[in-house]
């Protein structure tokens, strides 16, 4: 690639002036020559004015007392003499007073055949008795007063260009000097600002002026050496610190001088772009490539470039992009200094990841509802519009199951309803009052509520518990409902003719209580079992079929971790059942909460 020269401002200013400056001197040398062409013109009209009157008066002299007849031949005689003695004479002719030619030297053998330039005539005449013979012309032909020209026009040009020459030697010389000692200046500027501090300039054979200059420079080099000595160490403090709360911010942060070139980058960045320190530092950003192999920050950068600074300093880009399954948000950002000067750009990296996740899982949560809500819903209006249209016609078993249909799907509406609602009420942090409760009448509350359900499946549900469990608080209806949620679980997902355990275990150590609820039905992968509490979430495969709206276990986290302090798992390994349960702290004290 060819760099372009610029003209500085000082180089426009001395070619302007040689230019000027040669203008001027070729205008004089112009000047010059035609006014010295034209008086040599004028005194070679007048040097052919003075050999014609002289040659008038000599030839009057010679003919006033000749005859006729002899006349000419006097006159021919004279001017082939002249023609002879002067060069630059190529023409005579005498007329008479009538104006008829007497002779002509084009006659003459001594003739060159030369066109005269110049032309001068005079009268062949006597002043005093006013005799009047005729005229004589005589013809230059300008090869003196040529030579004379040329010879002129040679010396002044010789001489001014001589004198443009070394004008034009003097203004580069100086210019030279003077662009030496800025050539000076400037590399020490430029040591100074590559951190070489303390870097001196040597100020002999300058000017007065440049000295000063210089002496002021050394003295500040001298000053910037000093200063860094001092302040260093509390520089690269201030540094470190900068680096430190860099990299111990939580998200993931990448700083980029104006070039993009990547000069910082924090551990969470590293961890969320799955690249190293080395791999990115002091390299494009732009040629960074996701896990999709695109170049996911090449598009928006060149966008932050086209946009005003005052507008994105107001507004950031934002955008996503994916990394290993992972969902990023991108934030760039202008980076200034105290002066607002733009030094490079800064990008936020946040994991948006679950956040992603908990919209899919609200859009589906919607879609599944709306699909739950409107199954039962259906069934309701097919079976209420059948017996109201033709119950008459249907006998009372009949009736009855219709009726034990309806039922069912009521309860089954009844409870997504309550899930929704617990849900609401939870989110928006209602207080849970606790008080003083057995957890084994719990549990066994709860197994008479769901022995229905189990002898429709021929399964049965065992209870084991340790002995001397005492009574503590917490909520009775919330722990209730997350062990039905538990047991209603393992009766979906159980075989039929089989067993479902509940136990009871009092942990005296820890003074906590731990209830677990087991099943012996298909289980539950290791991938599903880290989200299988979390919000909407639900086990979609070939194996679990079960619809529902994907809240009941979370409200069991939230009511047992949140409202009661405790905790919640699960063990399980696919085909060999699942065990869910929670861990009570058992507290005594009464505690001053509301009722949701």
């Amino acid at each position: 690639m060819s760099e372009k020269v610029s003209l500085t401002a000082q180089n426009r200013l001395i070619i302007s002036g040689l230019l000027l400056s040669t203008i001027l001197i070729i205008a004089i040398a112009l000047f010059a020559i035609f006014n010295i062409q034209k008086k040599l013109n004028e005194g070679y009209q007048n040097f052919g004015q003075i050999i014609s009157k002289t040659l008038a008066i000599e030839s009057v002299e010679l003919i006033k007392h000749l005859p006729q007849d002899r006349i000419k031949d006097t006159l021919m005689a004279r001017s082939n003499t002249l023609l002879i003695g002067h060069s630059d004479i190529v023409l005579i002719e005498f007329r008479d007073k009538n104006g008829e030619l007497i002779y002509s030297t084009k006659e003459s053998d001594y003739a060159n055949g030369l066109k005269p330039s110049i032309t001068v005539s005079s009268p062949l005449a006597i002043p005093a008795d006013n005799t009047n013979y005729g005229s004589v012309t005589v013809g230059l032909s300008g090869r003196i007063i040529s030579q004379i020209t040329s010879t002129t026009r040679a010396s002044l040009l010789f001489v001014f260009a001589v004198a443009w020459l070394v004008f034009a030697f003097v203004i580069l010389i100086n210019t030279y000097l003077i662009t030496r000692e800025l050539r000076i200046l400037q590399n020490g500027v430029r040591k100074i600002s590559t951190g070489e501090f303390g870097y001196k300039i040597e100020s002999k054979d300058v000017s007065a002026e440049v000295e000063d200059l210089f002496n002021a420079f050394n003295d500040m080099s001298n000053r910037l050496h000093l200063y860094e000595e001092q302040n260093i160490d509390r520089i690269m403090l201030e540094r470190n610190k900068f680096e430190a709360v860099l990299m111990s911010i939580a998200n993931g942060v990448v700083v980029c001088d104006e070039d993009d070139n990547v000069v910082l980058i924090n551990n969470h960045a590293q961890t969320l772009l799955e690249v190293t320190e080395e791999q990115l530092l002091n390299t494009k950003i732009q040629n960074y490539i996701d896990t999709s192999e695109n170049y996911c920050f090449k598009e928006k950068i060149e966008q932050f470039k086209d946009t005003p600074l005052d507008v994105i300093e107001k507004k950031p880009i934002e955008f996503n992009i994916n990394v290993d399954n992972k969902v990023i948000k991108a934030i760039i950002s202008p980076m200034f200094t105290r002066n607002k000067d733009y030094v490079g750009y800064i990008i936020v990296l946040i994991d948006m990841t679950k956040e992603a996740e908990m919209d899919q899982m609200r859009s589906n949560f919607i879609s599944n509802v709306s699909h739950e809500l409107r199954t039962p819903v259906t069934v309701l209006r097919s079976y209420i519009d059948t017996l109201y249209n033709y119950g008459n016609e249907f006998d009372y078993d009949t009736q009855k199951e219709f009726i034990g249909t309806i039922n069912q799907e009521i309860i089954r509406l009844q409870g997504m309803v309550n899930d929704i609602l617990d849900f609401s009420r939870m989110e928006s942090n209602a207080p849970m009052e606790k008080a003083l409760n057995s957890i084994v009448e719990v549990v066994e509350t709860c197994v008479r509520q769901v022995e229905v359900l189990a002898k429709e499946h021929n399964l049965t549900i065992s209870i084991h518990k340790d002995e001397e469990i005492p009574d503590f608080m917490f909520n009775y209806n919330g722990i209730e409902r997350a062990l039905t949620n538990f047991m209603s679980n393992a009766i979906k997902y159980s075989p039929d003719n089989s067993t479902i355990e509940v136990n009871i275990y009092n942990l005296k150590d820890t003074n906590e209580v731990e209830v677990t609820v087991t099943d012996h039905g298909c289980g539950i992968a290791p991938e599903h079992q880290k989200k299988i509490f979390d919000r909407f979430y639900r086990v979609e495969n070939n194996t679990h079929t079960v619809k529902g709206t994907g809240l009941g276990l979370h409200l069991v986290k939230t009511t047992i971790e949140k409202y009661h302090g405790g905790k919640v798992f699960v063990n399980s390994k696919p085909g060999e059942g699942a065990t869910f349960g929670f861990i009570l702290p058992m507290k005594m004290e009464v505690e001053n909460e509301k009722v949701i």
